[in-house]
């Protein structure tokens, strides 16, 4: 198991955002969670990212306690945020979005006195390349970020995580606004990709998106209401209120 959290909680004024929240991402895996809107999703991922602080409960990542820590402490551990909206640097090409992702920018002396930054920008950008060929971006590196569609912006915060040494990816809406084609894509590349990243994913188009993943969470009103397979859990009569519910 990479991560799972215990009894996790939420509030804002008092209304409860989620209510002792019990999930798990076992390591290798896709693990889906759904629900209508408003029922906690994103700020469950919110509080596992550090975005938010847990007013009740633990996260823990690796065996490791990491409640409430800071964001930048989170992702140097591995766990990776992407948003909903791409956050790529518009007027950067591919490759410059992916080389400047990794951390410890910068060298040290000895590096720049004996030349032994050349190696190290070769090994980069190395990395570089063999992460945009995996994702069927490679033929995009001389592009600027913002002559891209919406879907490839989205592989391209995945190629940005990939460079930074993610070892949970941790995704909100990946498939929003894109295209079912580039979606089945994006959806076989995360697959491709769980010998070396785990998965937790909010998304809402199920269509989609249930045939590629291992586990599926439902919530509701800060609640987990369902756990399981995917086809499961959309057809256990609770979600199926929630969902029915929440279109009248």
């Amino acid at each position: 198991m990479i991560l799972r959290t215990e009894n996790l909680s939420k509030f804002f004024d008092g209304v409860k955002a989620l209510y002792r929240v019990n999930i798990a991402v076992e390591k290798g895996k896709i693990t889906l969670v759904i629900g209508p809107n408003g029922s906690g999703k994103t700020t469950l991922i919110n509080v596992i990212s550090g975005f938010y602080k847990a007013d009740e409960g633990r996260v823990i990542f690796e065996g490791e306690e990491i409640t409430n820590r800071m964001p930048h402490e989170i992702s140097r551990l591995g766990i990776l945020r992407t948003f909903q909206i791409p956050k790529a640097l518009k007027k950067l090409t591919v490759l410059e979005n992916v080389l400047i992702a990794p951390f410890n920018h910068g060298d040290s002396v000895y590096e720049s006195i004996s030349g032994r930054w050349i190696k190290k920008e070769v090994e980069l950008l190395d990395k570089a390349f063999k992460i945009l060929e995996f994702l069927k971006l490679d033929h995009l590196w001389d592009r600027k970020a913002q002559e891209l569609s919406g879907g490839q912006l989205k592989l391209l915060e995945t190629a940005r995580a990939l460079m930074r040494g993610a070892k949970l990816l941790i995704m909100d809406e990946p498939l929003s606004g894109v295209n079912p084609v580039l979606a089945e894509d994006i959806l076989q590349s995360f697959v491709r990709m769980r010998g070396e990243v785990s998965f937790l994913i909010v998304e809402h188009r199920l269509d989609l998106v249930l045939k590629y993943v291992d586990y599926v969470y439902a919530m509701a009103n800060g609640e987990v209401i369902a756990e399981g397979k995917g086809e499961e859990v959309v057809k256990d009569p609770r979600v199926v209120e929630v969902y029915i519910g929440a279109k009248n």
